[in-house]
């Protein structure tokens, strides 16, 4: 289930909980668990807020659980412990290893420190299947965390060229955006894209075009300095983001990489030009309108007659 639901979830056990201590007259406990239903509550409320503070939420979340679990196992004993297996294994999937794993020997620490309960010789077999829930919480959630971590690159990844993709461009426009203002300034955004790319899909076929795509991008990768970063924003357009001191080095960066292209770019038909566009940063707090000034070069170079370069004022 998502956090989503987990949450109000959790918190709603917990009140149930409080309430029933309440009327069972047990003042202090349920004093106790009227603050974990606030921290999950809090909880709660900042998961639903989404990043950056779902992992905030979500360790708040298994700070509840925790609460909750050694609160009942201090009150009831042994017949607490299944809510503390579905909390261990829980706390792995709602927050990664390296905070659940330590949160988990928590719990883990406190059960044990409550009298006559695992320590008992009579409680080995509970001893047993915590250890082995740790484990095998451990390894899954580990397995899983991998997975998502390849899921997400891969889907991060333009197919035919293997550059990232717009939706990696989004993401790190986004972040030089909400950057520190120094670097910010020393950033450009050049869009360019391939001349006339049609006429080479239409008269050659889509395997031309390809080849024509794939090598634009080894191209631009071979040119590119250690900082620079270069994406496949779609058709036959590529976005670089690259960091140079004034608009005349954004100048001297896109007539390079115009030269080099013109220089090794061929295709069925012959040689294969580019034009491109650049903007260094000018304070846009969205990254939309800065993206929009380099397009607007883009499309002024065109209009002078395609290979060649523009740069926003």
């Amino acid at each position: 289930m998502p956090l989503r639901t987990i949450a109000p979830t959790a918190m709603l056990a917990l009140l149930f909980f409080t309430s029933w201590l309440l009327l069972d007259g047990r003042l202090g406990a349920a004093a106790l668990t009227a603050a974990l239903t606030v921290l999950a509550l809090l909880a709660t409320l900042l998961i639903h807020r989404q990043r950056p503070s779902l992992e905030a939420g979500g360790t708040l979340l298994c700070l509840a659980n925790i609460g909750g679990c050694l609160l009942a196992a201090w009150l009831f004993g042994r017949e607490a412990l299944p809510w503390t297996y579905l909390a261990l294994m829980s706390n792995f999937f709602i927050v990664r290893n390296a905070i659940a794993t330590p949160l988990n020997l928590l719990l883990a620490a406190g059960l044990l420190l409550t009298p006559s309960l695992l320590l008992d010789p009579a409680q080995l077999q509970a001893l047993v299947v915590i250890s082995l829930i740790f484990g095998f919480g451990y390894h899954f959630s580990r397995r899983l965390q991998g997975d998502r971590a390849r899921l997400e690159q891969l889907a991060s990844l333009d197919a035919l060229t293997g550059l990232p993709n717009r939706r990696a461009l989004e993401k790190a426009l986004l972040q030089q955006t909400n950057g520190l203002r120094e670097t910010r300034f020393r950033q450009a955004l050049v869009v360019l894209d391939i001349d006339h790319f049609k006429d080479v899909n239409d008269r050659y076929g889509h395997s031309a075009g390809d080849t024509a795509l794939s090598d634009l991008a080894a191209i631009l990768r071979f040119e590119l300095r250690e900082n620079d970063q270069v994406f496949r924003f779609g058709g036959e357009e590529f976005v670089v983001l690259a960091e140079v001191a004034n608009r005349e080095a954004l100048a001297c960066f896109t007539e390079r990489l115009r030269k080099a292209v013109y220089q090794a770019l061929r295709g069925p038909g012959g040689r294969i030009t580019i034009s491109l566009g650049g903007a260094m940063y000018a304070g846009e707090q969205r990254w939309q309108d800065w993206f929009a000034r380099a397009d607007a070069a883009l499309y002024e170079a065109k209009s002078k007659g395609r290979n060649s370069v523009g740069v926003a004022e």
